[in-house]
């Protein structure tokens, strides 16, 4: 039986995303994460008949939350392939894109995926659940040095440094399976709030293990080329690190660097989008009510030039 989209994910900012947009009846859209459907059920309320969506989800539970729409097409990828499949459809150009970078509900609420800090299930943590690397394999192969950079990077964990030692340490004699064996193991090397702790420890693997920040660059690089002159890119981010690289590609439309030795500036990046809103736009206490899950979301929009 599936799910209502309130129980699979509840779809952050959902208004401000659509009026953001400013979807054309007959245009082409892009949802990156389909997730519970939420944004795509938005982008599709506002379409035409002639308008098209092309939805991505790399988790193939997603699937069970398919509405019956022809206009619809439905993508079981990762978006880092965005103009790829595009092009298989005969797409080469869009009037906006999507992207909710939050883990959903579902995901969280499934203990067997491995994503909670709550249930107990195996160190997991797969969106795509066809690949092989897990958040078992890295707890159980990485190097301490690489670990240490992985917490601290990805996670801002504090001891970052003691915790890679501790986890080769206990990884020799103590098994680290499951959630609850791993945090059981580590309990001694908690700072502040465990929940706390372990969230940004359980995000760093998370991220890791599905190159999330990877997967984001190389999706946004492709946007400039994608999008038609007006059309928009709406990005929904979770946490500092993603919401800095796409602060800093709407700001330049590119990750290159500016040629700085050079004195009459012509080597510099001519900026292909523009930020619709200097700030992010964040949560109203209204939706934080709600859905507390939301407090951590960033929404930004850029259109192209």
């Amino acid at each position: 039986m599936t799910k209502p989209i309130s129980d699979y994910h509840l779809p952050v900012m959902l208004r401000e995303t659509i009026v953001g947009l400013q979807i054309r009846p007959g245009g082409v859209y892009v949802d990156c994460t389909f997730g519970g459907g939420g944004h795509s059920a938005g982008i599709l309320g506002e379409l035409g008949g002639s308008g098209r969506l092309f939805a991505f989800d790399q988790d193939d539970d997603a699937r069970r939350n398919l509405p019956v729409d022809d206009r619809l097409v439905f993508l079981p990828h990762n978006f880092r392939h965005i103009a790829r499949f595009l092009r298989l459809h005969g797409i080469t150009e869009v009037d906006g894109i999507l992207a909710d970078l939050g883990v959903s509900s579902h995901q969280f609420d499934e203990a067997e995926r491995g994503f909670s800090i709550r249930l107990e299930g195996d160190l997991d943590m797969r969106m795509d659940k066809r690949q092989s690397l897990t958040a078992f394999e890295i707890v159980n192969t990485y190097s301490e040095e690489r670990l240490h950079k992985l917490f601290g990077q990805y996670g801002e964990v504090t001891n970052a440094k003691s915790l890679a030692k501790a986890i080769v340490d206990l990884r020799k004699s103590v098994g680290m399976k499951t959630s609850r064996q791993f945090k059981t193991a580590l309990g001694g090397l908690v700072k502040g709030n465990p929940n706390k702790y372990f969230a940004q420890v359980f995000q760093a693997l998370r991220i890791e293990v599905n190159d999330e920040l990877g997967a984001l660059t190389e999706m946004l690089q492709q946007v400039p080329d994608l999008l038609r002159t007006g059309g928009r890119v709406a990005v929904i981010t979770f946490h500092s690190l993603e919401d800095r690289i796409v602060k800093n590609f709407f700001k330049k439309g590119s990750f290159e660097e500016d040629d700085t030795s050079d004195p009459f500036g012509q080597s510099r990046i001519t900026p292909v989008l523009k930020p619709v809103t200097k700030k992010p736009i964040i949560a109203g206490e209204e939706e934080l009510k709600g859905n507390p899950r939301s407090r951590s979301a960033k929404l930004r929009i850029a259109e192209k030039i």
